[in-house]
């Protein structure tokens, strides 16, 4: 096949002028600074040490380049770079930040960086155990307490800078409210710490219990008849006196609704031939219901 040089000329000429033109366009643009606000990110954290004071977030970072190159950076374009291993000793340290510790896209040239230096501050990591403290609250529906709530685990390894776990007494958890409630609450909950350097091994969930119970009241029944069991046939028994008061102890909805008749006092006299005796008032109380005392204890007991 034969080259023809003057083939499609037209069309050769409008590359070269298409071309032309983006060069001058390029090489005609004029060059700028700009201050940015970047990130900085660090790596490489020592094993056996915390950094108590962390660099900033964000650094400013001078940069040169065209003006349009410059105007069309995207966000996270351009970051500020610190490997902290060089860094890692216990006790202040200052970390120099340069130029070529900032990462850019090409045709951006860094200049300079502000601050230059950043102070970083490292401890010894170290851990210990601390009893986890439960927050609860809130109060049940009427007629119903609260018990002492439990935890599990009732403790939770806890590491962070030397200094700040050392003053460390106890780890909290999230609210648990037991509002309005009448049965036992048992929740999941995540474990709080006081400061924000400070970690706890995943998942850092903790299961806190509260048992709900009805509230204990006490009542005092008056003038309740003493009754006689276990007496022989034909015994004539007499009771001095025979009536007294019980006092009860129960759930309050149950004492609350007990009858007198419900509450019943008696004396055992089985075995027993005619004379006089002082004999210990028993009572049957009710379902739930224990008698705390009665008033009085004993009876005078006199059998013919």
């Amino acid at each position: 096949m034969v080259y023809h040089p003057f083939h499609h000329l037209g069309l050769k000429f409008l590359s070269v002028c298409v071309a032309l033109g983006l060069w001058f366009t390029v090489a005609g643009e004029r060059t700028v600074e700009r201050m940015l606000t970047v990130p900085l990110e660090w790596s490489n954290t020592p094993e056996q040490l915390v950094l108590v004071e962390s660099p900033p977030g964000t650094v400013e970072v001078r940069v040169r380049g065209t003006q349009g190159r410059l105007s069309q950076l995207p966000e996270g374009a351009v970051v500020a770079m610190l490997d902290l291993l060089p860094l890692a000793k216990e006790g202040v340290r200052y970390a120099h930040l340069l130029p070529d510790q900032v990462r850019a896209p090409a045709g951006v040239e860094v200049v300079e960086v502000q601050p230059g230096n950043v102070p970083l501050k490292f401890e010894k990591l170290m851990s210990k155990s601390v009893p986890v403290v439960p927050l609860i609250e809130g109060e049940p529906a009427p007629g119903y307490l609260a018990g002492e709530a439990t935890v599990e685990p009732a403790t939770v390894q806890v590491s962070g800078p030397e200094s700040t776990v050392k003053r460390l007494t106890r780890a909290t958890t999230e609210v648990v409210s037991v509002s309005g409630q009448r049965l036992d609450v048992r929740e999941v909950v995540r474990i709080g710490l006081s400061e924000s350097n400070l970690r706890v091994p995943s998942p850092g969930t903790v299961t806190v219990t509260v048992p709900i119970q009805p509230r204990t009241v006490e009542r005092l029944f008056t003038a309740v008849p003493v009754r006689v069991r276990g007496a022989g046939p034909r015994l004539s028994v007499r009771l001095v006196p025979a009536v007294v008061a019980v006092a009860v102890r129960g759930p309050s909805g149950v004492v609350e609704a007990l009858r007198p008749d419900q509450v019943t006092a008696f004396v055992d006299l089985a075995g027993l031939g005619p004379g006089r005796y002082n004999r210990s008032v028993q009572v049957d109380p009710a379902q739930d219901v224990v008698a705390v005392r009665t008033e009085p204890a004993a009876v005078q007991v006199t059998i013919r």
